[in-house]
């Protein structure tokens, strides 16, 4: 005689744990087909203290990259810092670094993609969203 009680719960959690496994596929499915976004920049946007002496900005995204293109885009000749190296990528694939000479007291603005220039991709070819990147350095305080 099979009792049926033990083989309804048993069942009923099978079920469920298929579910929830469908579920989670389902909203994996989801994530990997959105295009990657901007989770971190250094310096943070809109920060309007940032210290001229910073030799680096590091943009991290929410998925693996593409590490042979990228578009680090001007909003304007005044407003994009000066490029002192290569562009490169963190071994994580998620992170780039743009070496860069900063001036005390000016304002920068760059495009991290933007309508035009959209080779921040991840590793499936999905462009990311733009990002603004804007902040400001701090003015030099002189020792007398």
């Amino acid at each position: 005689m099979i009792r049926k009680g033990p083989v309804l719960l048993m069942l009923i959690g099978l079920m469920t744990a298929g579910a929830l496994a469908f579920a989670q596929d389902a909203e994996r499915a989801l994530i990997d087909s959105m295009p990657p976004v901007v989770i971190e920049t250094i310096p943070i946007a809109g920060d309007l203290t940032v210290d001229p002496n910073t030799t680096e900005i590091c943009v991290s995204f929410s998925k693996d990259m593409r590490t042979d293109i990228w578009s680090w885009v001007q909003v304007n000749d005044n407003t994009f810092p000066d490029i002192t190296g290569e562009i490169k990528y963190l071994d994580d694939n998620r992170t780039c670094i743009l070496p860069v000479k900063l001036k005390p007291g000016k304002a920068y603005a760059i495009w991290l993609n933007s309508d035009k220039n959209l080779n921040f991709k991840d590793v499936r070819g999905k462009p990311a969203v733009p990002y603004l990147l804007a902040f400001k350095t701090k003015k030099m305080v002189s020792s007398q």
